[in-house]
């Protein structure tokens, strides 16, 4: 079986290198074409030793400001793939987001007849169908000429379907649609710890790791944090991430409940996870969020966002709750019933946390590889 990821957001997220090796090990011939602009600089921790290259394209194929015109941009990329790649030595096309990746996909597709299936990431749903409406026809065209769909998350799945594809045609999408979350680097899995104990019912030590930015809503939490020193609690929070928004991170510096640091590798993150109570971050878009599964192999609760990437990954209340991440009430009312439930809810975190190994992630991309094919052919 020989697949072909488009993806262009191979090289701003580790989360794509190592799902692109599960599937090399589960014996599936994956290999990846990455359109980036010229002159792109790769995230620190994605740059990766040149034995990668035997699997991966990198392809510098059109300008930075292509970018802010769709199909000028994907018009260069589409150009580079068919003169980069030999696309009919594939069975199967995987494109890594609905609207970049899966236009190139679906073009190829009809030039080639090769079937694709297309993940749907948050940019997708609340930067291109909320924000650009004249490209949600596109959009739409995409999901119905796939031959599968992926969303990281039964709530994104719901929510797309719900609000922007027409009532005749929502049962062929749902049809299609499958649910295959990311999995969890193997380091956590390997330094697993074991289920807590909370030392202090009164004394919480709550924890943020991920950037200091609009988006990871850590203004609210700090709302939330008020609301539960004025129930008596002592509290201090932890936020470890880059700084993406000073104005954010001024503020925050006025609380002497918060304590900022800078980003850490994985091997000085164990520490502060394993020191911390509960990991919160309730944030107002989220994609997956691996940072909640980091959390729960260290035997942290997590509170993470309703209707957004992690909800319903797990039952509510098994490995902590989701919440409004607009009502500082709520995120407050949460973390007390973590607090109060706090073993069973660490044990569950120990417990759940190794169904998101990487190799049982390629086997559910295995599996739905091979019914595309089966269904094509």
């Amino acid at each position: 079986m020989n697949i072909l990821n488009i993806n262009s957001y191979y090289y701003s997220s580790t989360v794509h290198k190592q799902l692109q090796e599960a599937l090399l090990e589960s014996q599936i011939n994956s290999y990846t074409y990455v359109p980036l602009p010229k002159n792109y600089v790769a995230r620190e921790e994605c740059i990766y030793d040149k034995d990668e290259y035997v699997h991966v394209k990198k392809a510098e194929c059109y300008n930075g400001i292509d970018r802010y015109f769709f199909h000028i941009k994907h018009a260069k990329i589409l150009n580079n793939i068919t003169k980069e790649i030999n696309i009919k030595k594939y069975d199967l096309l995987h494109a890594h987001s609905l609207f970049s990746n899966g236009y190139i996909a679906m073009r190829l597709k009809q030039r080639y007849g090769i079937p694709y299936i297309v993940a749907v990431r948050d940019t997708d749903i609340n930067t291109f169908f909320e924000k650009m409406i004249h490209l949600r026809k596109l959009g739409k065209n995409i999901l119905h000429n796939a031959d599968a769909v992926v969303f990281l998350s039964k709530p994104y799945k719901e929510y797309l379907i719900a609000r922007y594809i027409k009532d005749n045609e929502k049962e062929i999408i749902m049809s299609k649609s499958h649910i295959i979350p990311n999995g969890i680097n193997e380091f956590w899995l390997d330094n697993i710890y074991t289920p807590r104990q909370i030392e202090s019912k009164e004394k919480i030590r709550l924890l943020h790791v991920g950037t200091v930015s609009r988006r990871k809503n850590i203004l609210k939490t700090i709302e939330a944090i008020k609301i539960l020193i004025e129930k008596g609690y002592n509290v201090d929070y932890t936020v470890i991430g880059k700084i993406e928004d000073k104005g954010i991170y001024q503020e925050i510096l006025k609380y002497d409940f918060v304590k900022y640091i800078a980003p850490k590798p994985y091997n000085e993150l164990l520490k502060f996870y394993r020191e911390n109570d509960v990991f919160v971050m309730p944030s107002i878009t989220e994609s997956f969020g691996l940072v909640y599964l980091e959390a729960m192999s260290q035997g942290l609760p997590v509170i993470y966002t309703k209707g957004q990437g992690f909800d319903g990954q797990f039952d509510e209340g098994t490995v902590g709750f989701s919440v409004d991440c607009f009502d500082a009430k709520d995120i407050a009312n949460r973390i007390i019933d973590i607090i109060d439930n706090y073993e069973m809810i660490s044990s569950n975190c120990i417990r759940d946390v190794n169904k998101l190994r990487w190799k049982n992630i390629a086997q559910k991309y295995n599996d739905l590889y091979t019914k595309v094919l089966n269904i094509k052919y």
